[in-house]
């Protein structure tokens, strides 16, 4: 296997982003993309074209209605493709299905030993259901990696970290019974913040109690109740011993972000990268995804993702 990252970055990645101010802009990939140029990390990475997934691959996760709907949204070009919060544009599927498409194949890249490690800064999409958008999440790539894992590769023990502010709901809820899904979720408290789930005591249902968890933070909160908490999630991965690793390193936990009220810098975001990339050559044969999620202060995400970037890139030298 390859020891490099392969860097998820392109036009047709970046079209993913909703019009008319709306916070999830089409203009955040060039502002990580602008930093990770600055830092040199693109001469350290193995810059890779996106794909756009086939109608097949979305429905390893999600429903045919689902997917459906999105096609029919897209060519209308108006509307809400969930409630109100994620609108629809002409070519918002093919943007969706951009985003889980570059999933899927750094996922076989990695699996045929073209890469150690991936990273997307345009992913993450942790609120979508398998039947429905929500929170500016059209297709969920994760999950549809997550179900290609064991569809198409019979790895079945992978671990889902999330250190987005906003709880993995769309993840959580579909695998809460599932005991071969290891979830650890660090995000502030439901009940102060969208989507006001991810609450302590869900750790799991049936045969797959104990095998996730929830850790929520009050606003307000930094960098050193972060360091605290990361601790119990080492123990959890080590405890449990995943086959893979996949990685949610949501910017909109730092401080400044205009849509929540933690007060991370970006060390805890680069803490979290070092961290389980040793637990991925510890546990996974250096097996780890990392995907960007949400940030909506352009300067935050471009510093915590090009943090977790380059702690990809030392992990696999």
């Amino acid at each position: 296997m390859k020891n490099e990252v392969a860097l998820y970055v392109g036009e047709s990645l970046g079209k993913y982003g909703f019009p008319e101010g709306h916070p999830w802009g089409p203009d955040r990939q060039d502002a990580f993309w602008k930093e990770a140029v600055k830092r040199g990390l693109d001469r350290r990475a193995a810059i890779t074209d996106p794909r756009m997934a086939a109608a097949e691959e979305l429905h390893r996760f999600h429903t045919e209605e689902h997917v459906a709907w999105v096609q029919e949204k897209s060519r209308e070009g108006h509307g809400a493709i969930d409630y109100g919060d994620t609108p629809a544009f002409p070519g918002v599927y093919e943007a969706a299905a951009t985003v889980a498409g570059s999933a899927v194949h750094g996922l076989d890249t990695i699996m045929s030993g073209g890469a150690l490690r991936t990273f997307q800064p345009i992913g993450g999409l942790h609120h979508a259901r398998r039947g429905g958008a929500a929170g500016f999440c059209v297709f969920n790539d994760i999950g549809v990696v997550i179900d290609t894992l064991r569809s198409q590769y019979g790895i079945q023990r992978v671990a889902y970290v999330d250190i987005d502010v906003h709880h993995g709901d769309g993840l959580f809820y579909p695998y809460e019974e599932d005991p071969d899904l290891i979830y650890a979720d660090i995000h502030q408290d439901g009940r102060t913040l969208y989507p006001g789930t991810g609450h302590a005591h869900e750790t799991g249902k049936g045969a797959a109690k104990g095998t996730k968890l929830n850790i929520p933070m009050l606003p307000g909160m930094g960098d050193k109740d972060f360091f605290a908490e990361w601790e119990a999630v080492v123990r959890h991965l080590r405890a449990l011993k995943p086959e893979f690793i996949l990685f949610q390193c949501g910017a909109d936990s730092l401080a400044g972000d205009p849509l929540a009220m933690l007060q991370y810098s970006p060390a805890a975001h680069a803490h979290a990268a070092k961290s389980l990339c040793a637990l991925a050559n510890e546990l996974t044969e250096g097996r780890i995804m990392g995907f960007g999620g949400g940030g909506y202060n352009r300067a935050n995400l471009a510093a915590a993702w090009c943090g977790v970037l380059d702690q990809f890139i030392r992990g696999s030298e």
